[in-house]
C-alpha cells in the first residue's frame, strides 16, 4: 500500500458504517461464471449511446415527449429528435414527422398542440404541429434565431429571447449591425467593460432580450425588456425556465441580473414583472434580496407565485430556499426554510396545496414534495439520480440515471414508496453488457463528520483478485460524483476496462447539507485532500480488492486543481495522475478567468485585498515537490480555467523532467463534447492508465 502509514493511526480508529446495499433499479449482478462470458461496457459505448431527456406532458395527460440524442462517431455528429409515448399503454417511443428538417425544445400548449423550435425555414424559429406530429406550421417568422420560448396559457401569444444589441430600436438593427461587423475587414474587438468573454464566447455586445408575438401574426413583435440591460435569459446555460407569463397571458415575470459594470463579480439576479402593454416599464420583485433569485412559477389559481432564491450575496453554490408572494398584496414567505437541501427547479401540483422539486440528497437526486401551508418535505423517488420530472393526473413521469444505465423515462403515482415503473428503454444494447456493482460506503473524515464515497467493483470482478485502481476526484467543488450517470467522466467506463473505481464525496462536495457544502470555500486545499487521503485510506482497509499499490488519481476543473496539489502535497501515493482543465496558479486564475464571482468568494475577496487567500492553497508553490508521471488535458476555449493554466502545468512537468503529456483540443471549451474529441479523449487517458498501471487490460476492453 503506497505510503498508507501516514495514515494508519487514523484508520486503526476508523468504525466504517455499513454499506448501503448495491443500487438499486438496476439489473442484479450475475454470477461470476455468467458475468465472465459478457462483454463489459467501455467508452466507446458510452460514447454512442442515445442519449435521453427533456421529458414533457400533454395537458390531459395521455402523452408525453421526450428527447432522444444519437451519435454517429465516424461522422463525428449528433443528431435529435422528438419522440412520442402514449402512457396510458407505454410501448416504444414514436419518432414523429415534427422532426422532418430538425426540431427540439418541445412544449405542449394549452391548445394541445406540441410547440417546438425548428431551423427548416434557414433560423430557428417557433413552430406547432397537431398533437401526433403531423401538419406542422410555422409561428414565428423573426429575422433572428429564437433561442427560448415560452407559449401563453391561452396559447394566443408566445414569448421569445433573441440575441439583439440592446441599443437598437429594432430588430433590423440587429441584423444589420450583425452584417456591417461580419464585413468589415478590420477584426479588432474593443471593449469598456467585463464580460469580455464568458466560458467559451467571446462577448460580440449583443444581449438576450424577451419579445411578445402574436400566434395570428397580427402586429409587430413587443420588446418587453426594452432599455435593460442584461440577459434573459442567462448566459451561457439560462433556459426558459427564467421567465413564465401571467396567468392571464398580458404579462411576463422573468429573472435576470443588471450587467452594468458588476457584471462578473456579482449573483444579484432579480425577478422582474412587465407587462406586454407597457413594454420596457419593469417592476423589481425581489430587489430586497441582493443573491440569486430565479425560477418563477406561477400556482394554478394564479393567486401566488413561487419561485428560488439564494440568501449570500456572490456565492453560486448557496442553497436555493423556496419563496412564495401573493400577488395581490405582495407578502412575501419562505417555506420549508428548515430543509437543508437546495432546490431545483418548481413545479405546483396540479390542486396547488404542493410544490415539487428536486434535490440532491447523499449521493441521489430525488423528487420532493413540499406542503404550501405546512412547509414538510417529503422525498418521492429513492436511488438514482432524477434528471428532469412532470405531473400526470396520477403521479410523475420523469428521466431517472444511475451510474450503471442513463437516463430512461418512468412513472410512478404520487406515492412516495411505490417504486417507479421503466417505460423507456432506448439503449437495449446495453441490458446484455456486464457493468461494475457499485457501493456507497462513509467514515470519518475532516473534523471527524461523515463523508461518503462510492467503490465500484471491475465489470465481470472475480472474488479474490487484486485490481488496479482508478480514484475519481470530482470538480466543482461544489458538485458530487453520486449515483448518476454522465458522458465525460463515467465511472462505468474504468470499470468496464477492468479497474476497480473509488470516489469521495468530500467536504464541498453537494447533497449533504449547505454547511458541508460551505465548508471548502478558503479551505480548496485542506479539509477536502485530508477527505481524500482518509477516504482512500478507508476504502482500502474496506474493500480488499482494491490494490492500493496501483492505482492513478484523476480529475477535471476542482479535480484537476486538486491532483496538482496533490502532486505536491501528497507526492507518491499514485503510479500516475491525469489533470483536465486544472487550476495551477490560482493568482493567475483570479486575473484570467470570467465569473470573478466564483475566485472572490472561494478565496475571501479579491487579490489585491487578500493576497492571502489566494496563497494558502496555491500549487504553484509546490512544484517543487512534483514527481509524479502526469496527463494535461486542455480545452482552448475553456475560458473558466485558461489555457494558461495546462500550458503552465504541462511546462512545471517538462522543466522538472517529470514524464509527462499535452492533450489540447482548440475546439473544445471547460468540457470535451464532440465525438471524435471525446474518443480521442478517452483513447489518450485509457491508454496513460494502462501504461503505469500493472496488469492493467488494453484500452476499451
Amino acid at each position: 500500500m503506497r505510503h498508507r502509514s501516514l495514515l494508519s493511526c487514523a484508520v486503526a480508529a476508523i468504525a466504517l458504517a455499513t454499506a448501503v446495499p448495491a443500487l438499486a433499479q438496476t439489473p442484479a449482478a450475475p454470477a461470476a461464471a455468467e458475468a465472465a462470458a459478457r462483454e463489459a461496457f467501455d467508452y466507446n459505448d458510452m460514447i454512442s449511446a442515445n442519449r435521453l431527456g427533456d421529458p414533457q406532458v400533454s395537458p390531459d395527460g395521455r402523452w408525453a415527449t421526450y428527447s432522444l440524442t444519437t451519435t454517429d462517431v465516424g461522422a463525428n455528429r449528433r443528431s435529435g429528435a422528438i419522440y412520442l409515448v402514449d402512457l396510458q399503454n407505454p410501448a416504444e417511443g414514436r419518432r414523429l414527422a415534427l422532426n422532418e428538417g430538425g426540431a427540439n425544445t418541445a412544449r405542449w400548449g394549452s391548445d394541445g398542440k406540441i410547440w417546438f423550435l425548428s431551423g427548416r425555414s434557414g433560423s430557428s424559429q417557433v413552430w406547432r404541429a397537431e398533437a401526433d406530429g403531423t401538419g406542422a406550421t410555422q409561428v414565428t417568422n423573426l429575422p433572428l434565431d429564437v433561442n427560448a420560448y415560452r407559449v401563453s396559457p391561452d396559447a394566443s401569444k408566445v414569448v421569445v429571447s433573441l440575441a439583439v444589441f440592446p441599443d437598437c430600436a429594432d430588430l433590423a438593427c440587429t441584423v444589420d449591425r450583425a452584417k456591417a461587423v461580419a464585413d468589415d475587414p478590420a477584426t479588432g474587438q474593443v471593449y469598456d467593460r467585463m464580460f469580455v468573454r464568458h466560458w467559451d464566447t467571446w462577448n460580440d455586445g449583443t444581449q438576450n432580450h424577451l419579445f411578445s408575438v402574436n400566434v395570428d401574426g397580427s402586429g409587430a413583435p413587443v420588446h418587453l425588456t426594452r432599455g435593460f440591460d442584461g440577459d434573459t435569459p442567462s448566459k451561457p446555460f439560462g433556459d426558459e425556465s427564467e421567465f413564465v407569463f401571467t396567468p392571464d397571458s398580458q404579462g411576463v415575470v422573468f429573472s435576470a441580473r443588471h450587467a452594468g459594470n458588476s457584471e462578473p463579480w456579482s449573483t444579484n439576479f432579480d425577478l422582474y414583472q412587465v407587462a406586454i402593454s407597457a413594454p420596457g416599464e419593469l417592476t423589481n420583485l425581489t430587489d430586497a434580496n441582493d443573491a440569486w433569485d430565479t425560477g418563477p412559477v406561477f400556482s394554478p389559481d394564479g393567486r401566488t407565485l413561487a419561485w428560488r432564491a439564494m440568501a449570500r450575496p456572490g456565492f453560486e453554490a448557496d442553497k436555493y430556499g423556496i419563496f412564495l408572494r401573493d400577488v395581490a398584496t405582495g407578502e412575501t414567505r419562505q417555506i420549508a426554510a428548515d430543509w437543508d437541501r437546495s432546490a431545483d427547479t418548481l413545479q405546483w401540483s396540479r390542486d396547488g396545496r404542493m410544490l415539487y422539486t428536486t434535490a440532491g440528497d447523499v449521493g441521489q437526486t430525488r423528487i420532493f414534495g413540499i406542503d404550501v401551508r405546512r412547509g414538510t418535505v417529503t422525498p418521492l423517488t429513492g436511488e438514482g439520480h432524477v434528471s428532469a420530472f412532470q405531473q400526470t393526473p396520477s403521479g410523475f413521469l420523469f428521466a431517472q440515471d444511475t451510474l450503471r444505465r442513463p437516463s430512461e423515462l418512468f412513472v410512478k403515482t404520487f406515492r412516495g414508496r411505490e417504486m417507479p415503473r421503466q417505460i423507456t428503454n432506448v439503449n437495449p444494447q446495453l441490458d446484455a453488457m456486464a457493468f461494475g456493482e457499485a457501493e456507497q460506503f462513509n467514515f470519518p473524515g475532516w473534523n471527524g463528520e461523515t463523508v461518503h464515497g462510492y467503490v465500484i467493483k471491475p465489470a465481470n470482478y472475480v472474488e479474490g483478485q487484486k485490481y488496479p485502481v482508478a480514484f475519481l476526484i470530482h470538480g466543482g467543488p461544489q458538485g458530487s460524483f453520486g449515483n448518476s450517470w454522465s458522458y465525460r467522466w463515467n465511472p462505468s467506463t474504468y470499470a468496464g476496462a477492468g479497474y476497480a473505481v473509488v470516489m469521495i464525496d468530500f467536504h464541498g462536495s453537494t447533497g449533504y447539507g449547505q454547511a458541508f457544502t460551505d465548508s471548502i470555500s478558503q479551505h480548496w486545499g485542506d479539509r477536502p485532500l485530508e477527505d481524500l487521503q482518509k477516504g482512500w485510506a478507508a476504502a482500502q482497509e474496506r474493500y480488499s480488492f482494491l490494490d492500493g499499490d496501483n492505482a492513478c488519481a484523476l480529475g477535471a476543473s476542482y479535480g484537476g486543481y486538486m491532483i496538482n496539489w496533490i502532486a505536491g502535497k501528497w507526492p507518491g501515493e499514485f503510479k500516475c495522475l491525469v489533470n483536465h482543465d486544472g487550476v495551477f496558479d490560482i493568482r493567475g486564475m483570479a486575473y484570467g478567468t470570467e465569473e470573478l464571482w466564483f475566485t472572490e468568494w472561494e478565496y475571501g475577496g479579491t487579490h489585491y485585498d487578500n493576497p492571502e487567500g489566494y496563497e494558502a492553497f496555491n500549487p504553484v508553490h509546490h512544484v517543487a515537490n512534483w514527481r509524479d508521471p502526469m496527463l494535461v488535458v486542455q480545452g482552448d476555449l475553456d475560458f473558466r480555467i485558461p489555457t494558461s493554466q495546462g500550458l503552465s502545468t504541462f511546462t512545471a512537468l517538462q522543466r522538472r523532467g517529470i514524464e509527462s503529456r499535452l492533450v489540447f483540443f482548440p475546439d473544445e471549451n471547460h468540457w470535451v463534447l464532440r465525438p471524435a474529441n471525446s474518443l480521442q479523449w478517452h483513447n489518450e487517458v485509457f491508454g496513460w492508465l494502462n501504461k503505469h498501471l500493472n496488469a492493467a487490460p488494453a484500452a476499451g476492453q
